[in-house]
């Protein structure tokens, strides 16, 4: 059975035209205030492979204005890490005049992550303050780290929103939308479980993947057949109400990598007790 998967493209032309349907010309438009951010990103990782290597952490601001701005921020350390002695950054950021994105540049001391040191921040964008606040998206975590190891695999560092993921399915490609790891479980010292969220990106339940990173050169990510996914409908109208079920795609894994921060699903998607689609689904997911 070859599955399709057009009714998501319609189900959304059929929204935005009921949407436009209720707008009237009278309705009064509310600027939002203007506020700083972090790009839509909340996690990343910063590995301190050599003295002057740098992080650049994203903050853009809702609005462009024709003076500088400044956006404050503040920065700690769960881990211990310590301004000055483990890294430099600076307490505020100015958005010049006429631009809307800029980055705060974080130093990291190579000498303190050479033996295995490893260490998060916690930035958060200020209100109150002579400033630009934040309103949403105001926290970001950056792990600081050495030279990265694919060996040395921390599960709760994958967790997290995957801002650039795409897919094919089959032969029809989508994206980029956003999946996130909701939760993680480690098995043993060298596998572990993942739970991924808003994978096809229509409403479908979150999944479980398991990871195995015992050589580190073939680090794999396989699927355990499941159940209970979310509406077939979402795969084609005619089969609304019935259950969705995914399974390993004969015999093949995904992989991962975790200095790149970046994660490829492979599955075999079906309709639970009907049949499987002969298409190859494949989800990748980047930070």
């Amino acid at each position: 059975m070859n599955i399709q998967t057009n009714f998501r493209n319609t189900a959304v032309v059929l929204l935005l035209i009921a949407f436009g349907a209720g707008c009237k010309k009278s309705d009064e438009v509310i600027l939002p205030p203007t506020a700083a951010h972090f790009m839509n990103q909340t996690f990343g990782t910063y590995f301190i492979t050599a003295p002057g290597v740098v992080y650049k952490v994203p903050i853009g601001v809702t609005t462009v204005s024709d003076k500088d701005r400044t956006v404050n921020i503040s920065v700690s350390s769960p881990t211990g890490a310590v301004q000055g002695t483990h890294y430099s950054v600076p307490s505020t950021l100015t958005i010049p005049a006429g631009k809307a994105v800029d980055s705060l540049v974080v130093q990291g001391v190579y000498e303190q992550y050479t033996s295995g040191r490893k260490d998060t921040l916690v930035f958060i964008i200020e209100n109150g303050k002579d400033g630009i606040g934040g309103s949403f998206n105001d926290t970001f975590r950056l792990a600081l780290r050495g030279s990265c190891f694919e060996g040395d695999v921390d599960l709760n560092l994958l967790l997290g929103d995957y801002n650039k993921t795409t897919e094919v399915f089959g032969t029809q490609p989508y994206g980029p939308y956003t999946t996130s790891i909701i939760s993680v479980n480690p098995i043993d010292a060298t596998s572990g479980e993942i739970t991924v969220s808003n994978i096809f990106d229509f409403g479908w339940n979150p999944i479980t993947f398991l990871l195995d990173w015992s050589d580190p050169n073939n680090r794999t990510v396989t699927l355990v057949q499941q159940s209970g996914i979310g509406d077939a409908g979402t795969l084609d109208p005619s089969l609304s109400g019935l259950d969705i079920s995914v399974r390993p795609y004969g015999g093949q894994v995904g992989t991962f990598s975790a200095c790149k921060e970046k994660i490829t699903l492979v599955m075999q998607v079906g309709v639970t007790g009907l049949g499987w689609s002969s298409d190859l689904y494949t989800v990748t997911m980047v930070r």
